[in-house]
């Protein structure tokens, strides 16, 4: 445990970035999971509703550099293919 006043603080903002950190990305876990189980179900509709919550949920814990910019750029990427090659979207 530190003594220096700066340090403490540290600590404290070190807990809550991470608790920021650690909700961001599990939000983007779950809308993720929530759109591919929609697409193997063949709803369409709430797998287009679950993409775009994971969506703004990936390219806001990137403008909040949670993770890399192109880490959600990747993982939206690799989600859209998912979409297209679903057998309900052609």
């Amino acid at each position: 445990m530190p003594n220096i006043r700066s340090s403490k603080k540290d600590v404290r903002r070190t807990l809550t970035r991470t608790l920021r950190n650690r909700a961001a990305k599990s939000r983007i876990r779950t809308y993720r999971k929530r759109a591919i189980e929609a697409l193997k179900n063949g709803d369409t509709k709430a797998a287009q509703t679950a993409y775009n919550e994971f969506s703004s949920a990936a390219d806001k814990a990137a403008k909040g550099n949670t993770i890399h910019k192109n880490t959600a750029s990747r993982l939206k990427s690799r989600l859209a293919l998912k979409f297209k090659a679903a057998p309900a979207a052609k």
